[in-house]
């Protein structure tokens, strides 16, 4: 029952192998082997998530590297189901769940003269929930390497075997992304990307349901609850840009992007994220972030299907109409706000890190109830070995 951990899997698959392909190729010629323990907390015992990470890169030969990374999580706790708060309460009803997760992810890369070609493949288990994915992506370098075309596609095939739903299900993902990174000058780099994903299959959270006030006879109703029914199909874009900015003088670096997001669905998206990276001497680096999200709701957001014309199926089809109680489509605002630290002990060989990151959500249509949105603390701890 960890939907919220399963839908964003296809994202990070998606995701990670592009942004680790895009790292520096100086950066990336060494053996290494990382671990990182992260944990989510929210408030008032929520839900809390404990992540156990390690990545092992490895050196084939002077063109070739291969990287494993492994993924074990455990979430436990209490979770909005889509009911509103009761009357005379403002606290919404919470469904109790726990759920193990195990993943891992291999990616294969080649340099070639002047393009560098990465394939992956990535599986995400958990009891009701199997996610699998490949992917390949490139880097073309350009104009004496001060320009970068980066295009990369990847596939999610997922099975919904969740207890409440009469028959298995199955949803599938392809993703594709286009970009450019130019080097301006010796301290500035900026990147422009842009992002079109599909989805097909069964899109809703088997776990959420959305409550209808029913009359059963005149004058007399009932409340009574429906599995959620979201479109079964999906279109997003994506348009995302950023810029990395060496300050010698400070002895720091500045990575600010901006992210455009808009589905089919009716949701758009913006986020802004700043990170700084301030050298303390040779063995200390500090870096502070702040991260800002407002999306709009989707179309079929409801809080309840009281005084909507809404017949509610049962179960999900996946056709008209759709309807939703969950309060992550709503309209909302999220903010993170951290700060990490990271002590090399051994200058590019031997490293460790913590860091502590303020995660705040707060609704905007003034009718979803507060209690819904979650705050949390997430810290992560991690170490690095290369040689």
């Amino acid at each position: 029952m960890t939907r919220s951990i399963s839908a964003s899997f296809q994202r990070v698959f998606t995701l990670s192998v592009l942004l680790a392909l895009a790292l520096p190729r100086a950066a990336r010629t060494e053996d290494v082997v990382s671990y990182k323990f992260q944990t989510w907390q929210e408030d008032g015992g929520r839900i809390r998530v404990d992540a156990h990470y390690a990545l092992a890169e490895k050196d084939l030969g002077l063109s070739t590297r291969l990287k494993v990374t492994g993924l074990v999580d455990a979430i436990a706790g209490a979770t909005p189901n889509g009911q509103p708060a009761p009357e005379g309460s403002d606290q919404v009803p919470l469904s109790r769940l726990t759920e193990r997760r195990k993943a891992w992810s291999a990616d294969f890369s080649h340099q070639f003269s002047r393009t560098s070609v990465a394939l992956g493949y990535a599986v995400s288990r958990e009891s009701d929930y199997i996610s699998k994915g490949l992917s390949v992506n490139t880097l073309t370098d350009f104009n004496e390497k001060n320009t970068t075309l980066i295009f990369g596609y990847a596939r999610v095939d997922d099975d919904i075997t969740a207890r409440f739903l009469p028959a298995p299900r199955t949803k599938t993902g392809d993703d594709f992304v286009l970009g450019v990174t130019q080097l301006l000058n010796a301290r500035t780099t900026l990147t422009f990307n842009v992002t079109y994903g599909v989805a097909d299959g069964f899109m809703s959270d088997p776990y959420k349901i959305i409550q209808k006030n029913v009359e059963l006879f005149p004058g007399l109703f009932l409340a009574l609850t429906f599995p959620e029914n979201r479109p079964k199909h999906r279109e997003k874009w994506v348009v995302f840009t950023g810029t990395n900015l060496a300050v010698d003088r400070l002895k720091g670096a500045l990575d600010a992007s901006y992210r455009y997001y808009h589905d089919n669905f009716g949701t758009d998206s913006h986020t802004v994220a700043l990170e700084w990276f301030q050298s303390i001497g040779d063995h200390l680096i500090v870096r502070p972030s702040l991260r800002f999200y407002r999306q709009s709701a989707a179309s079929f957001y409801h809080i309840t299907l009281d005084g909507t014309s809404i017949d509610p199926l049962d179960p999900a089809s996946g056709r008209a109409p759709f309807y939703s109680a969950d309060y992550r489509l709503s309209k909302l605002d999220t903010l993170n706000a951290g700060i990490k630290i990271v002590w090399n002990i051994i200058p590019d060989r031997l490293a460790v890190d913590a860091t502590y990151e303020r995660y705040t959500m707060t609704g905007r249509d003034g009718r979803t109830s507060a209690s819904a949105y979650p705050d949390a603390n997430v810290f992560t701890f991690g170490g690095r070995y290369s040689w």
